[in-house]
């Protein structure tokens, strides 16, 4: 069965077969199938879709295209339970989710991502920890899990290995964008983790790949409808900063912040809970909503998430006592300066993307794969909309690694910003219930 042959198949707007799927998806892991006719099919699929049975079918093909983890000889004590983000800017989710669900006695193998365009990456957030090792072998990966009750880490060879490819490909040939193939590569990595359940964060608003609640909807519903483990979607606000940092060491600081409760961001607790909740009554700790947020608080009231956050963290590699001295190893910028409106008023919208890339622009995200990290630059004290800005309010920190870079970010930043006279109603940050 040639690979051109299939492209053309679905080119031409015909639905492929379970087998055509399995040998194109056998053809991505062995090589046989070329860099070009990944960007063929992924082109292919982003003009004329794929029915539910063929996602389905490709997202099955992908997950089976290396090592499945089976969770079944680790006497784990809890379910397997995951979380899953479609990016934003200041997501940092994760890294307080983790530790949340572990103190409460589930699960979490999280294998996460790198920033990709204007949105952050997991990754580069824990790789700003010194010493901290993103990249362990399987059964390192669930040894930590099985001791700790976390462990975050990034997509191994071993892992959904034809999503690796594919991925790389959709990032560089403008078929990022596409739900089927988003839906597959997803699930792919997910489902390979062995989970007993999953939750989707699926982002909406200018600071996301869905711009609008209908594509975001639709987004969840696939993803919902053909994952085969219990999974369930919120559609969130993406239209500002989640929290008040955006960058990899001033977004683990807010973490380590949250964490232990010396400052909680109200949207982004509001989000966390929920995540967390569901997932406590998906994986059946908790039968009763409230019952599973109070468990929630509970554990972030007893230190006990904060505890698991830096028992994670010494285990991967990382410093002991991180969440005691964390000044002692997140290196700080080399220039930190308020950002101020030329006018006072309200802060009633912001363009949440090109906030995002003002901080690849300072260093802290990639233009290029190959490109370096500087894990200090950023932004804080991100005013949330609604403040009202004036001489003493600033709009943010930035955290840069020199005068131009500094100059440069704010110029970008009060491009992204409207300030009004008047103020406006602020939606909250989970945009429709459950999917």
């Amino acid at each position: 069965m040639l690979p051109q042959e299939i492209i053309k198949k679905k080119r031409d707007g015909h639905a492929l077969s379970t087998a055509e799927l399995n040998e194109f998806v056998r053809g991505i892991t062995d090589e046989s199938v070329t860099e070009a006719q990944i960007a063929a099919f992924a082109m292919a699929v982003y003009f004329q879709d794929m029915t539910f049975d063929e996602c389905r079918d490709f997202t099955f093909a992908m997950q089976h295209s290396g090592d499945t983890l089976d969770w079944s000889d680790c006497d784990l004590r809890g379910p397997v339970l995951d979380k899953h983000s479609t990016g934003g800017v200041g997501d940092k989710v994760s890294l307080m989710l983790a530790p949340i669900l572990a103190a409460c006695g589930a699960h979490v193998p999280m294998i996460s991502g790198r920033g990709l365009g204007h949105t952050g990456g997991t990754l580069d957030k824990l790789e700003a920890i010194p010493g901290y090792n993103t990249h362990i072998d399987v059964a390192e990966f669930k040894r930590i899990t099985r001791q700790v009750g976390c462990s975050i880490i990034g997509q191994t060879a071993e892992l959904a290995p034809a999503d690796k490819r594919i991925y790389a490909t959709r990032d560089i040939t403008a078929t990022v964008d596409c739900i089927p193939l988003i839906t597959a590569s997803i699930l792919s990595k997910k489902l390979a983790a062995g989970l007993d359940a999953l939750i989707m964060d699926v982002k909406c608003g200018n600071g996301a790949f869905a711009n609008n609640p209908d594509m975001a909807r639709a987004l969840a519903k696939n993803i919902v409808n053909v994952s085969p483990i219990p999974t369930r979607a919120l559609i969130t606000d993406m239209n500002q900063v989640l929290g008040h940092s955006a960058g990899n060491a001033v977004e683990i600081r807010e973490t380590i912040d949250y964490l232990t409760g010396d400052y909680v961001d109200a949207r982004l607790h509001e989000l966390v809970k929920r995540l967390a909740a569901e997932l406590l009554i998906m994986g059946n700790i908790e039968t009763k909503l409230d019952s599973a947020l109070n468990k929630v608080q509970s554990v972030l009231d007893n230190g006990e998430a904060a505890e698991k956050f830096s028992f994670m963290t010494s285990v991967h590699g990382g410093p002991a006592d991180l969440i005691d001295k964390p000044n002692s190893y997140l290196k700080p910028a080399n220039i930190i300066e308020p950002l101020f409106a030329p006018n006072p008023g309200y802060l009633t919208a912001s363009n949440c993307r090109d906030i995002g890339l003002t901080v690849v622009e300072l260093g802290g995200g990639r233009r290029r794969s190959t490109d370096p990290i500087n894990y200090s630059v950023g932004l804080t004290q991100i005013a949330p909309l609604g403040t009202k800005l004036d001489k003493q309010t600033p709009l943010c920190l930035i955290h840069a690694e020199n005068k131009a870079g500094f100059e440069q970010a704010k110029t970008q930043l009060l491009k992204a910003i409207t300030v009004s006279d008047e103020n406006i109603e602020i939606g909250q940050s989970i945009i429709s219930d459950v999917v």
